[in-house]
């Protein structure tokens, strides 16, 4: 059987008549539609044309972003609805995998995706490790800077503050206070035992 998925946009004026009536005219016995943004998982129509997929119906869309416009997310669909028995198939894009130039054409999709995400991991991790040659370091940027976290460990150190005012004066946690206390005290200790 040949069931049709059809989805708009929530906040978009348009309706879905126009692809309904483009599925229908496809020859879909049955047609979900869905006002959702593609980016979501959570469509109930989507899920509940998933879960009564049986052996042998086909899944039929307008175009292939109506399913998701993430192309992840396309795959994930795609394997949800091989693995229920059934095909796909997209009016525009004229993709229809219960052919073997359809299949073909869906696993090129995928290894061009596949090859993407290989491509951002490699293009990260040269980045990353361009930034550590450089002497820098991943993560948030110091709140404090070294002066700042000077005059904090001193004034506690010294009593004039306690850490939970210096905390209080500086917008940070008692936490914080104790850790650059502790530092600041290693610091001059690892510096102490340096001197001849």
């Amino acid at each position: 059987m040949l069931i049709g998925y059809a989805r708009v946009s929530k906040g978009d004026e348009q309706s879905n008549k126009a692809q309904a009536r483009a599925l229908s005219e496809a020859g879909c016995k049955r047609v979900f539609e869905e006002k959702a943004s593609g980016g979501r998982w959570d469509r109930p129509e989507l899920h509940r044309m998933l879960d009564q997929l049986r052996d042998g119906d086909t899944v039929v869309v307008w175009k292939l972003d109506r399913l998701s416009r993430s192309l992840k997310d396309v795959l994930h669909l795609m394997d949800r609805i091989t693995s229920a028995g059934a095909g796909f198939r997209s009016l525009t894009e004229a993709i229809d995998t219960t052919t073997a130039a359809g299949r073909m054409m869906m696993q090129m999709v995928g290894s061009f995706a596949e090859f993407e995400r290989a491509m951002i991991r490699e293009r990260t991790t040269t980045g990353l490790a361009q930034a550590r040659a450089e002497g820098r370091i991943g993560g948030r940027r110091k709140k404090l800077d070294p002066k700042k976290r000077r005059e904090i460990a001193e004034s506690v150190l010294s009593g004039r503050k306690s850490g939970a005012e210096m905390a209080r004066l500086y917008d940070i946690s008692e936490p914080t206070v104790s850790r650059i206390v502790a530092e600041h005290r290693q610091n001059v200790e690892t510096f102490h035992a340096d001197q001849p």
